[in-house]
């Protein structure tokens, strides 16, 4: 039987014994601030970040998984002799994708499949952690692969931020655009669709912003099982954990996820992002 190992990148934000359960490896998104370069959830963690940026007169900004540390675990994992399944960022959001491939032929004809979640964050999480389960329950490459791409008709993640100044100035708004110059206190809802951020709707207050997140997985649950859970946050882990427990409370979830929202996606998302994914009927 192959050994197959799953790889993705520091946005995927699943916690470490899933990593280690699973031989997920995770390849680092570049964080860039004050002319000096940190790899993602590596040299710089969310604690630190946040504390740093309640102060910073500069802003960060990002840069995709570089090739040669994409070559490097690729090439680490083919000497041990596993094949390869990559499941990385939307490359809407990212040059990642690219930075894989070019990775990718630096070993011709070695087992090495690339797959664009065409999302980010813990719905893309949730992808990787069925594919690496079916490998690690014999599935082949292949139909690895297939389960990863099937998977994405069963995920889906709706955010909410404090503010859309952070998505504005790094250009990662999309089609939350039209909510800008609204009042401070309206709060928007945004999800990933097609794999670009767009906007759903708006709220007046955080906390029925949170609620709504519930709400919207609650609509989009209803009738299918197993449900999977997961939450992830910026800086706002009692309010992502009263989101994600209440949300398990009423769907019945079989399994729920906690985690932080790292540097590189905080640098555009900003303080106090909530995030609540889920899976079904996998």
């Amino acid at each position: 039987m192959s050994k197959i190992a799953s790889v993705t990148d520091s946005t995927a934000y699943l916690p470490k014994p899933y990593l280690d359960q699973y031989h997920i490896t995770v390849a680092p998104q570049i964080l860039i601030w004050d002319q000096a370069t940190y790899q993602d959830g590596v040299d710089i963690q969310p604690v630190e970040f946040y504390q740093r940026l309640k102060t910073a007169k500069v802003m960060p900004s990002s840069s995709q998984v570089a090739i040669p540390t994409l070559g490097a675990i690729y090439g680490s994992l083919l000497n041990q002799g596993y094949e390869i399944l990559s499941i990385l960022i939307s490359a809407k959001l990212s040059g990642t994708i690219d930075s894989a491939v070019q990775a990718r032929d630096g070993y011709p004809q070695a087992p090495i499949e690339i797959v664009d979640s065409g999302t980010t964050g813990l719905e893309m999480g949730l992808q990787v952690l069925a594919t690496a389960r079916a490998a690690e329950s014999g599935a082949s490459l292949a139909e690895c692969k297939t389960i990863a791409e099937q998977s994405q008709k069963h995920t889906h993640i709706y955010i909410t931020v404090e503010t859309l100044e952070f998505l504005h100035r790094g250009g990662r708004i999309g089609g939350a655009q039209r909510f800008l110059g609204t009042a401070l206190n309206i709060k928007p809802i945004l999800e990933i669709r097609d794999g670009r951020l767009e906007a759903v709707e708006r709220v007046r207050t955080r906390g029925k912003a949170l609620t709504r997140l519930i709400e919207l997985v609650e609509a989009e649950v209803a009738g299918k099982k197993p449900v999977r859970l997961a939450c992830m946050h910026a800086n706002a882990e009692g309010e992502a954990r009263s989101v994600l427990n209440q949300a398990e409370s009423r769907l019945g979830a079989i399994e729920t996820i906690l985690s932080d929202v790292s540097p590189v996606i905080g640098a555009h998302a900003g303080p106090g992002t909530i995030g609540l994914a889920y899976m079904t009927e996998m």
